[in-house]
């Protein structure tokens, strides 16, 4: 029998906890979460979303989306703070964000890896990083760019 080389790829769950569910290919959730702290939360939070939905559990997948639209609410607050007032506008936009980042990190993200630890073990297949890297560079631009319109706008 051959093997089907257009499948997902499988993982080797030799050190996977025994009894556990064949591995999906997942982002390695900590990783995402180190990202984040370039990319903001945003990004964690939605390949942490992505992650859960192919775990499949329909609650913690509920769960990580609304932390994603959560964090796209918070990265608008702290844009709509910087344009408010340069100094202290940006400075509560950055403190907002901080509390944010550590308030997903030890509610959402870090039960994620300690999940993906649990039931398949460091053998589950990897999702690359070339195309959510690259997504979030390119939104990063466009933010920037519309952040800076906004306010240059403001100042008229």
């Amino acid at each position: 029998m051959m093997d089907n080389h257009y499948a997902p790829p499988k993982a080797n769950v030799v050190d996977a906890p025994v009894g556990s569910e064949p591995a999906p290919a997942l982002w390695n959730p900590n990783a995402a979460a180190s990202w984040s702290l370039l990319f903001s939360t945003i990004f964690g939070s939605y390949l942490h979303w992505k992650n859960e939905e192919r775990i499949g559990d329909a609650r913690r997948t509920a769960a990580a989306r609304n932390w994603f639209f959560a964090s796209v609410a918070v990265v608008g607050l702290s844009v709509a703070f910087a344009i408010m007032g340069p100094r202290t506008g940006e400075a509560t936009g950055r403190g907002l964000n901080l509390v944010y980042l550590l308030a997903w990190y030890f509610a959402a993200a870090k039960p994620q890896a300690k999940y993906v630890q649990e039931h398949y073990g460091s053998g589950y297949p990897r999702r690359g990083w070339f195309a959510p890297i690259l997504a979030a560079i390119g939104l990063v631009i466009v933010i920037s760019v519309g952040a800076g319109v906004l306010f240059g706008l403001s100042r008229l």
